[in-house]
């Protein structure tokens, strides 16, 4: 138990349904074993200190990044970009909107692939990218019908960069510069962190909480993914499943908080950019668009202007009835 903890900043999470054969999900009899549920507490809990204590910081945390902050105008045009050539790639090479549903076959899945790649021109034009991404989450019935609502979830990062363009797309300049009022950039980012959180949730919990099978045998196959081995440590197959998908736990609560965006985005890209080396161009072109969510948290956290509407959450205020009082 007390090696757990420790290393959930190290355990390298990883989109098992891309690289070995799909089993489903549902054995919640291993969540609810001692170690995963004492992992998703500590998880719980460590975000809320998290927000808690970025709360009482007013400025970005890491000054030496304000820099990246002057790149604030021209996101929304490099998240198209991003979700643009991730589309584009997919449907090359016959996956639609994941790399692990590329089983489609006739007229009706040939003409998906032709929409997502068109889309995917699109986006990458930056030409009316409202319309554009608005198109792009008409694509989720689709997906349902052909994957099913877990295979939704897990695709939740691209919903989340189109949300965000739906709200706020590049400007008209031939540069796209942008420039929303605070409230349409909060409810972006809020749409933006709640779509990439929510992914990173449900494939905690599709590949590996609940799916302990699927990573063992993931992990079997990749031994490299055990870095815990590379150091010398000796962990079980199912403690290591557990410590991943806490970790990638961990890393969903993160991004919906908002909270010390900088940080959080540097300690997650490790692990994300680590899985590069060992699957390559399939892992790329699958996290593309959370790369570029990580980026527009990255540059909104490092900017003394927007950093605050990373991390803001709608509240709910209470109205009090004043009855009228006659003269």
């Amino acid at each position: 138990m007390p090696l757990a903890l420790p290393a959930l900043t190290v355990a390298l999470p990883t989109h098992e349904r891309w690289f070995v054969e799909s089993q489903a999900a549902g054995d919640w009899s291993f969540f609810f074993s001692p170690l995963p549920l004492v992992l998703t507490a500590a998880v719980v809990a460590v975000t809320i200190a998290w927000r808690l204590v970025a709360l009482r910081v007013d400025r970005p945390e890491l000054p030496f990044l304000k820099r990246l902050g002057g790149l604030v105008p021209w996101i929304p045009r490099l998240l198209g970009i991003h979700l643009g050539v991730a589309l584009l790639a997919l449907a090359a090479t016959g996956a639609f909107i994941t790399p692990s549903i590329d089983h489609l076959e006739g007229v009706g899945g040939n003409a998906l692939l032709l929409v997502e790649a068109a889309l995917g021109i699109w986006l990458i034009t930056g030409w009316q990218l409202r319309t554009a991404a608005a198109l792009v989450l008409m694509l989720a019935p689709a997906l349902a019908l052909v994957a099913g609502w877990t295979a939704l979830g897990e695709s939740a990062n691209l919903a989340a960069v189109a949300a965000f363009l739906v709200v706020v797309p590049p400007g008209p300049d031939a540069h796209g510069e942008a420039h929303p009022s605070r409230a349409e950039l909060q409810w972006a980012l809020l749409w933006l962190r709640l779509g990439v959180g929510t992914a990173l949730i449900v494939l905690a919990f599709s590949e590996k909480l609940t799916n302990p099978g699927m990573a063992i045998d993931t992990l079997e196959r990749y031994p490299a993914l055990d870095v815990f081995a590379l150091v010398g440590i000796n962990v079980s197959p199912e403690a290591f499943v557990a410590i991943a998908g806490a970790t990638e736990l961990l890393f969903g609560l993160l991004v919906i908080s908002g909270a010390f965006p900088q940080v959080a985005v540097l300690v997650a890209m490790v692990p994300f950019n680590a899985t590069l080396l060992l699957f390559g161009q399939t892992e790329m072109v699958g996290h593309l668009p959370v790369y570029g969510v990580f980026l527009a948290l990255l540059v909104y956290g490092s900017n003394a202007e927007t950093a605050g509407a990373v991390r803001w959450l709608p509240s709910r205020v209470a109205h009090r009835a004043v009855p009228a009082v006659a003269a």
